[in-house]
């Protein structure tokens, strides 16, 4: 049933802001995403059992290995610095804010232009984030105030990759974009993890949330993201970006003990609503329903 698929996709990627919150402390931002981009490619290795894909490989690389590092490597790193100092629910939030930001991505560099809905949604959305960074405690200090910025930059990295993978990879194989954005992702990430990797050693429990992140919320959910996309279509798929903050509060407050205050609430809410009207899908659902 694919809404059982969509609620374990939400779950999924929304207990990934959990792993990041437990390993982070313990890795370190840069040499926890390289562990999850490696495992996660490893996972998704047989991918290249197909020959087609493989040519396909030989074809894109460049343009795969750009998707690698915009989607993955890049936001990935972002988010994980964000744990640093941010709570699991409030990062998740952030990240609905993908939508929004994809929108203004398409304005600015590939030349899709914005609608009056969506320009609404777009201001609708950022008065959410506002609305969410304002309650947030310690914004005003300066490691939780740039911690919240530079995540706010992974967003706006998935928005933009999401418009270059559409434009420069569009006739690729979307296991094959699941597999090599992790695959160039490790490499991108392989020197410099080496170089920042922790002196300490790694208690098993957190090499298990690390593991964890790799094949769940990496491996996993992008093979159930694309199987969702291939049977039910992109637009349902895309919806689970409305859960997966649902997921990410629910998760840090049942095994972090973070709160879940008014300003998450409602700056979640206002963002949802916002990223709604930006995607297109409050015309939709009103177009049904004139149907």
């Amino acid at each position: 049933m694919p809404w059982l698929e969509l609620l374990a996709l939400a779950a999924i990627w929304g207990g990934s802001f959990l792993f990041l919150r437990i390993c982070v402390p313990w890795f370190g931002p840069l040499p926890l995403i390289a562990v999850r981009v490696a495992v996660a490619a490893l996972v998704l290795l047989p991918v290249l059992r197909a020959a087609t894909r493989r040519q396909q490989l030989r074809r894109d690389w460049r343009h795969l290995a750009v998707v690698g590092i915009g989607n993955s490597a890049l936001p990935f790193c972002l988010f994980a610095n964000g744990a640093l100092h941010l709570g699991a629910g409030f990062e998740s939030i952030l990240n609905a804010t993908t939508p929004l930001w994809a929108a203004v991505m398409g304005a600015l560099f590939f030349g899709s232009p914005i609608s009056r809905s969506q320009a609404l949604g777009l201001a609708t959305g950022f008065a959410g984030v506002a609305i969410l960074v304002a309650g947030q405690s310690g914004i005003g200090h300066g490691p939780v105030t740039l911690a919240a910025a530079l995540t706010l930059l992974a967003p706006v990295s998935y928005g933009f990759s999401a418009h270059y993978a559409r434009r420069h990879a569009g006739r690729t194989d979307p296991l094959l974009i699941a597999f090599a954005s992790q695959g160039f992702a490790a490499l991108t990430l392989a020197a410099p993890a080496g170089v920042l990797w922790p002196a300490g050693p790694i208690p098993a429990g957190v090499w298990a949330a690390a593991l964890a992140l790799g094949v769940l919320c990496t491996a996993l959910a992008y093979t159930l993201y694309f199987r969702l996309v291939v049977h039910v279509g992109a637009a349902y798929a895309a919806s689970v970006t409305f859960l997966i903050p649902v997921f990410g509060m629910l998760w840090g407050r049942l095994f972090l003990h973070e709160a879940i205050s008014a300003s998450m609430l409602l700056g979640c809410v206002t963002i949802l609503a916002g990223t709604a009207l930006a995607g297109g899908q409050w015309q939709r659902l009103l177009a049904r329903r004139a149907g």
